[in-house]
């Protein structure tokens, strides 16, 4: 699997929440609506996700092991960092 694309969109307002990405997966498949957000430790992704009747988020995709998780997480926020040097049009 190799992640052929990276769309980020800058959040400008204040808060935890500071992108939403687009991911594209081989040329083939894309997934959209995850978030880049600051936490106690730094930036990190999360999933896109739906809540669900009982009130709690379920992912709707996501990566089935750790490893896959981290390199999708590596290459979204350097491309975040990428983001933020670029001028505000």
């Amino acid at each position: 699997m190799k992640i052929t694309d990276v769309r980020v969109r800058k959040i400008a307002k204040e808060g935890k929440m500071k992108a939403i990405v687009s991911i594209t997966i081989d040329d083939e498949f894309v997934v959209h609506d995850i978030k880049v957000i600051e936490g106690d430790k730094g930036l990190f992704i999360a999933m896109p996700s739906k809540k669900a009747t009982d009130g709690e988020y379920r992912d709707i995709a996501h990566p089935i092991n750790q490893g896959t998780r981290e390199n999708i997480q590596k290459i979204i926020l350097e491309a975040y960092d990428r983001a933020l040097e670029e001028p505000e049009l």
